[in-house]
């Protein structure tokens, strides 16, 4: 199992599991900031090593009227002033070539999204700097097939691989979460990601944007720790109800303690046995 150096965290191996979390999107310094301290002041109280997550631009929403992001200029500078506050790694999503360069020089971790995860220029160039690349296995593909994704990132000389679960389409505006996907994509010798948030969105769902069953995360969460993964990701928000994009499959902050202490626990007894 090779390990992964993201800032002063290191994931994989024996490492204990570590955390990716903030809101979906970016919704101005002062409301994503408040989330990115509110993740990190339970993260620090149970020893749990947290990267922030949110993104600079949605370009995949629903509705072509749905809220986006503040984008890539206005967003990494953001990020930066968050990354800097905090003092954690940072991650958020890619979408083309073009926004790599700009990307690469805030972010610690490059993150492919779903959908893209077959695009080779977008995972080579992406590779290419050296960062951190997390790649989300798209909701059609076997996860088998992340072994090609992962042999393109090679070929930019890049062993710094995260391979992402998010469920799989299961009829129409549904997923489901097959736990055996966990256990493969980690044979193939790199850290393994649960997207909890994601895993239980219903893509399309209500009409012109998504739904979600946040009820089912912290039960997926639980089973994904269980099969010994190495990060676990999720999307959380102080008030859901409020959010500008994935609101019905967020976690609210003020549960996020009591489910962490969970999976601590979990896979505190789940390393013994990797």
């Amino acid at each position: 199992m090779n390990t992964v150096n993201i800032g002063s965290i290191t994931v994989g191996g024996q490492h204990p599991i570590a955390l990716i979390a903030g809101p979906c999107v970016i919704e101005g310094l002062e409301r994503t900031l408040k989330i990115g301290r509110g993740i990190k002041e339970i993260t620090d109280r149970l020893g749990i090593p947290y990267i922030f997550k949110a993104s600079f631009d949605k370009a995949n929403r629903s509705s072509y009227s749905s809220f986006r992001g503040p984008g890539l200029t206005e967003g990494l500078k953001i990020i930066s002033q968050i990354k800097k506050e905090l003092g954690v790694p940072v991650v958020s999503d890619i979408h083309c070539v073009t926004q790599i360069s700009q990307a690469a020089e805030v972010l610690d971790i490059l993150q492919i999204p779903a959908f893209l995860c077959r695009q080779t220029d977008l995972l080579y160039q992406a590779a290419s700097t050296g960062r951190v690349v997390n790649v989300k296995k798209g909701q059609f593909l076997a996860p088998n097939d992340m072994q090609h994704v992962i042999n393109k990132l090679r070929e930019a000389g890049n062993e710094n691989i995260l391979l992402t679960e998010r469920g799989a389409s299961f009829g129409y505006n549904n997923l489901v979460t097959d736990m055996r996907s966990l256990t493969i994509m980690r044979s193939f010798g790199y850290p393994v990601v649960f997207d909890a948030t994601h895993s239980v969105q219903l893509p399309g769902g209500a009409g012109s944007t998504s739904g979600g069953q946040r009820e089912f995360v912290p039960t997926l969460t639980r089973a994904a720790v269980a099969t010994g993964i190495d990060m676990l990701f999720m999307e959380v928000h102080d008030n859901p109800a409020e959010a500008l994009s994935d609101g019905p499959n967020m976690m609210y902050l003020d549960q996020l303690e009591a489910l962490l202490k969970d999976v601590q626990a979990i896979d505190n007894v789940v390393r013994k046995h990797k």
